[in-house]
């Protein structure tokens, strides 16, 4: 592998695990590729949802913490936060901020059909900035 990259937000639940789902089926065997969050949750059934409906399965996914990731299996850092505040990672990775606002709410005001939108206006968003990254060889 030539570049270790790590998508990291906060709960590790919704955005930096579609956007592992996507790099992973972009990019393969060629980047390593890995997500976290600083607090770490359980993985959105949105993410799985939305993210099944392109054909990618997050079933085996976990949310982990930034505390688990070995600094030295990292060349990239992307943080996903919009508008709370993304967590630190030490190490010498290179840093891009690609801030999405999380799909993910607590307002019951929302529907299925409001949430499912939002996961997959996310879900689109990464998929577009994914297809324009170039991964160092």
């Amino acid at each position: 592998m030539s570049q270790g990259l790590l998508f990291l937000c906060v709960a590790n639940s919704a955005r930096s695990q579609m956007a592992e789902g996507l790099a992973r089926r972009r990019f393969g065997d060629l980047v390593r590729i890995q997500s976290a969050g600083s607090e770490p949750s359980t993985v959105n059934p949105y993410a799985r949802e939305v993210m099944a409906e392109i054909g990618i399965d997050l079933g085996s996914h976990h949310s982990k913490s930034v505390q688990s990731i070995d600094p030295a299996t990292v060349d990239v850092v992307i943080t996903l936060c919009a508008d709370e505040v993304c967590p630190a990672f030490l190490g010498r990775a290179r840093r891009l901020h690609w801030p999405i606002p999380d799909p993910a709410s607590q307002d019951p005001s929302l529907t299925r059909d409001d949430l499912l939108a939002r996961f997959r206006a996310a879900r689109d968003t990464l998929d577009g900035l994914l297809s324009r990254y170039e991964p160092a060889p």
